[in-house]
């Protein structure tokens, strides 16, 4: 089953298949180190198994995650491949510590340096949805202090729709912009797609959901299973390593508890449908109105395996008001229960 993607004329899966989880270690945010020919093999099975969308960044191993869609792709007959969605904004300049956080920049130039250097590492001729990975600051990623010369978000985007009437890229989207940053992009060129993080635990783009689903844009969300959370495999005694960045996050920490409570009131629900609590998760959030599909990511295709079938999962109402009585119950991350 697949879905419109806003009036972007593409029809996609329910869920789709991210790359964060397979750029390798070696990076500030790296989630360890990883097999690159498990990961290729991942991304095929994803294909196998129904899954039409890739979702990518040159940010993920410094271009190595990338890389690794483009050797998987090559494998593939072209009328069967994925759509690709790709992002541009996270970048190092010059002289910087490739080891250490990227920039967010969106000068027009860089913008179009990132599209030819993922076009290459991609090995393809045009990009489905090139996305804006994070408002331009000027700054490194993570650094509460702005940078100095960032660019105006009405100039980037501009850049973006030029893209696009030029049609090296499909359509064009933002990731991680506010509802006020939406509309003023809404006012230079239409939105076709945004990219919140979005879960049974982050709710808290709800808003920008609700902007979405006025201006027939498509929604996809990552983050889905909060980096691991709410896959039902998470124990509290599990060890992070040290080039893991989960292991200073507060989900993982402080917050962990509460997390791992709202699990636990997940299992009798996958029981009745006879599903993973990873299904479940997946499926209530494709079930919020306004989201077209959810990012997944993997590392071998047997955990592929383990959440496909979420897309063709339907939660019923006492599911829904189950869950929502449970993140009330449990104070589990932040947002609105139900719509």
């Amino acid at each position: 089953m697949t879905y419109s993607l806003g009036d972007t004329g593409m029809d996609i899966s329910a869920l789709g298949f991210g790359t964060w989880v397979i750029a390798g270690s070696g990076w500030q945010y790296s989630w360890g180190a990883t097999e690159d020919e498990a990961s290729i093999a991942a991304i095929r099975h994803a294909v196998d198994r129904g899954l039409n969308w890739i979702d990518t960044a040159p940010a993920y191993g410094v271009g190595h995650a990338e890389s690794l869609v483009g050797r998987a792709l090559s494998g593939i007959p072209e009328s069967e491949r994925p759509f690709v969605f790709t992002k541009t904004g996270l970048v190092w300049e010059d002289g910087d510590d490739l080891l250490g956080p990227p920039r967010r920049i969106m000068r027009p130039e860089a913008i179009r340096r990132d599209l030819e250097q993922s076009l290459r590492r991609l090995r393809i001729d045009h990009i489905d949805l090139y996305q804006v990975h994070w408002p331009d600051t000027g700054a490194a990623f993570g650094s509460e202090a702005p940078g100095t010369g960032s660019t105006p978000l009405e100039e980037y985007w501009q850049v973006m729709a030029d893209l696009r009437e030029q049609g090296v890229v499909r359509a064009i989207g933002l990731s991680n912009h506010d509802v006020g940053q939406l509309d003023r992009a809404e006012a230079v060129a239409h939105v076709d797609v945004i990219q919140p993080p979005f879960s049974a635990v982050n709710r808290t783009a709800a808003d920008e959901i609700a902007w979405a689903a006025k201006h027939s844009t498509g929604v996809i969300v990552y983050s889905s299973l909060q980096s691991g959370l709410l896959t039902g495999a998470f124990a509290a005694d599990r060890v992070l390593g040290a080039d893991d960045w989960r292991s200073g996050h507060p989900d993982f920490t402080t917050g962990l508890a509460a997390n791992l409570a709202l699990v636990e009131a997940f299992r009798p629900i996958a029981r009745r449908h006879e599903v993973s609590v990873a299904e479940v998760a997946l499926a209530w959030t494709v079930a919020w109105p306004g989201v077209t599909g959810a990012i997944v990511g993997a590392r071998t295709p047997e955990q592929i395996d383990g959440w496909a079938g979420a897309g063709e999962l339907r939660l019923d109402e006492g599911d829904l008001a189950d869950i929502a009585a449970a993140i009330v119950a449990t104070g589990a991350g932040a947002g609105p229960a139900r719509p």
